[in-house]
């Protein structure tokens, strides 16, 4: 029976050099005339869409689905410029990780992110890795992190023609949210310490399985097999 494996993009697969959140920043001031803080807002874990809506409060603005298209709109066009001009990297044992996964039979790779479906691609074309991603679930589907989950199992179904049950899905990322998002459909969780969060952080959320980075192959997919 196949396995659908759910990646997190930022922080799990890729580091931007903050090239994401440069690029909201100016995509507010433009639009509005403001900087904002960002430390100020949870960044990790969140959607696009979730951390718009926390910009705009943040300046005392309505978080209208018009107000958090237009900033989505704005930084679109500035990201793949601030990934050229900010050189991030794929993550370790990422891309021997993909290819190894991307030729078993048994194994189904979709994403589950809080980016916009638009700003995925140009993150993961930029560093060549967006073709082994057949579908996924996107910050455009919900300003929820955990009702994303449903959207990426849905896709999975309508692709391959499979149920696949929560003891044959895997979600992986570098933040608590990602953990949470697993459970919240019931499905394993293999979180990574290549974002913001330590190893000792992300066990205290009871991942079932927990890296430092992807650099061991054959860890990852003995896991995969337990």
């Amino acid at each position: 029976m196949k396995k659908l494996i759910l990646w997190d993009i930022d922080g799990t697969l890729i580091r931007t050099n903050r090239a994401g959140i440069i690029a909201l920043v100016r995509a507010f001031a433009q639009l509005h005339g403001r900087e904002t803080d960002m430390n100020q807002i949870e960044v990790a874990g969140r959607t696009d869409r979730w951390i718009i809506s926390r910009m705009l409060e943040h300046h005392g603005m309505a978080a209208s689905a018009e107000n958090i298209h237009a900033v989505l709109e704005a930084y679109l066009q500035l990201l793949q410029s601030e990934m050229t001009a900010r050189p991030g990297r794929v993550l370790p044992g990422v891309l021997e990780l993909l290819e190894t996964l991307h030729q078993r039979d048994d194994i189904v790779q979709g994403l589950l992110t809080g980016n916009v479906e638009r700003g995925a691609r140009i993150k993961l074309e930029h560093f060549k890795v967006w073709h082994y991603f057949q579908f996924g679930a996107f910050g455009d589907d919900s300003a929820i992190r955990n009702e994303l989950g449903p959207h990426a199992l849905r896709r999975a179904k309508e692709r391959h023609e499979i149920d696949f049950l929560p003891d044959r899905v895997w979600v992986i990322g570098d933040t608590p949210h990602d953990i949470e998002c697993g459970k919240a459909i019931g499905a394993r969780s293999i979180a990574v310490a290549t974002g913001g969060y330590s190893l000792e952080q992300l066990a205290v959320h009871a991942p079932t399985a927990l890296f430092a980075d992807f650099s061991d192959t054959a860890a990852f997919l003995k896991t995969l097999e337990s």
